[in-house]
């Protein structure tokens, strides 16, 4: 930032050629006047982002997890194409990427996944020598943009909230339809019938009991999604204390629902969205939730034998689950992202392996 106020201060007198620009992200010979260096000045601080834990109440240390933006949904006009942007470490993100592979969407709607590491400004795009496992981790494709920030700027240039994942994009109005994932899931499921192969159409996850889907994913996202998150964002013991023993009780909650369900599933035979917006959580409860977030009273190998079966089906036996899940994408990001949670950015080597095998 002191670089680029001297330049203002320069520029306000006479035009700059930067014979080196590459510190700037400017090439050689550019031509830097006062509105132009001015307009660097307001981009570097678009990138300035609050800490994690600014997030939380500065008075009771409790936290608040904001509400999504962009709440539309699907254009059906002629030619509309979607692409969605997503981060395998995101566990909101991975809801949409399960679903799409789970309605056979995958040469309807593309996707490309951010790089792991959450810095100061941002979700950025991989680099395009750099090699990161999993599908897509690609630059930005189609505005070459390095940040996803940009992406919300270009859908709304006074745009002021989080830039989080997932995006939906609507490839022809080249805007955001949405960044909700529990209804980005049900448009995925619901609004694209015409487009897949036989096998899928009229697949969808909520089997006839959307008031039984809609009653478990209230409590479990509060208690258990965004439970963990509460547990490891607070910054008083008190805030700590009051959401521990919530998140607990409510995976002994899963644990008792499971080991009484008349199938493999939370509401029996058939599987619903209700397990699918559960996984991303567990899957990522002992390889990170345990040590980095502290909700350590009990994992789930060994804490919850009826979860731990339910993980290890989902994982093993339906492709759409363990395709998905990049475990070096969630333990790269949590442990070196969060810089406030973990200052020396070490990633344990534990548990090995992330999902053990079936009995």
């Amino acid at each position: 930032m002191r670089i680029v106020s001297l330049l203002v201060e320069a520029a306000s007198k006479r035009p700059i050629y930067l014979r080196h620009g590459k510190g700037l992200g400017l090439p050689s010979g550019t031509r830097l006047n006062f509105r132009s260096v001015r307009a660097m000045t307001s981009s570097e601080a678009k990138l300035s982002s609050p800490k994690i834990t600014d997030w939380a109440d500065s008075k009771t240390g409790e936290f608040h997890r904001k509400p999504s933006a962009f709440r539309n949904t699907i254009s059906r006009a002629p030619g509309a194409e979607y692409h969605l942007y997503v981060s395998y470490a995101c566990p909101w993100a991975h809801r949409t990427l399960i679903v799409r592979e789970l309605k056979g969407l995958q040469d309807v709607i593309g996707f490309t996944c951010v790089h792991w590491h959450l810095t100061e400004g941002g979700w950025h795009f991989a680099a395009a020598n750099e090699s990161l496992p999993g599908e897509n981790v690609t630059p930005e494709p189609f505005y070459n943009f390095p940040r996803l920030r940009d992406l919300y700027f270009k859908a709304e240039p006074n745009y002021s909230g989080r830039f989080t994942v997932p995006v939906l994009w609507d490839k022809q109005r080249e805007t955001i339809v949405n960044n909700e994932s529990a209804e980005i899931i049900r448009m995925l499921y619901t609004e694209f019938d015409e487009f897949v192969a036989d096998e899928y159409k009229g697949l969808e996850f909520l089997k006839g009991k959307q008031k039984e889907v809609d009653e478990l994913n209230a409590w479990i996202y509060n208690d258990i999604n965004n439970g963990v998150y509460k547990c490891g964002f607070a910054t008083t013991q008190q805030a700590y204390d009051n959401n521990i023993y919530t998140l607990f009780s409510s995976l002994d909650r899963v644990e008792s629902i499971l080991s009484s369900s008349p199938g493999p599933y939370l509401l029996g035979a058939e599987l619903t969205e209700a397990d699918i917006r559960l996984y991303t959580t567990i899957a990522r409860f002992d390889p990170v939730y345990v040590q980095h977030f502290k909700c350590n009273l009990r994992d789930i190998r060994h804490g919850y034998p009826a979860i731990h079966k339910w993980l290890r089906h989902l994982y093993w036996d339906i492709d759409a689950f363990r395709k998905t899940t990049e475990f070096e994408h969630i333990k790269l990001h949590y442990t070196k992202s969060h810089s406030n949670i973990n200052p020396h950015g070490i990633t344990p080597a534990g548990p090995v392996p992330h999902i053990l095998p079936k009995d």
